[in-house]
């Protein structure tokens, strides 16, 4: 038996940059980058992404945000804003895909 799979049924590759904002050159510089097969919205996990990020350290003075492209070619910029929102909570499911020195902080 052979099994077909349709494109829009498999999850997409997401990879995305953590990027701090060096003030005095006025450049976004790059702290950390990673990918994942996931079919979560790339917004979403861009969200989830600068809530662990943000978590694990202290970044008083310092702005933060994160670039998510999808295979699709779809781009998302989230920033600390996006993490404001009444009610906002990290889904589980979306933690999973995570690497463990993230998800850890949501923990």
């Amino acid at each position: 038996m052979i099994a077909i799979v349709f494109g829009e049924d498999m999850p997409g590759c997401v990879r995305w940059e953590i990027l701090m904002h060096e003030r005095f050159s006025d450049v976004w510089i790059c702290k950390d980058l990673g990918r994942a097969t996931t079919d979560a919205d790339p917004a979403e996990l861009g969200r989830t992404l600068l809530a662990a990020y943000l978590a694990g350290r202290d970044s008083r003075g310092e702005t933060f945000r994160v670039v998510v492209r999808a295979d699709n070619g779809s781009q998302s910029v989230i920033t600390p804003a996006h993490l404001t929102g009444p009610g906002w909570k990290a889904d589980p499911a979306i933690c999973q895909a995570l690497p463990a020195y993230l998800r850890d902080t949501l923990a």
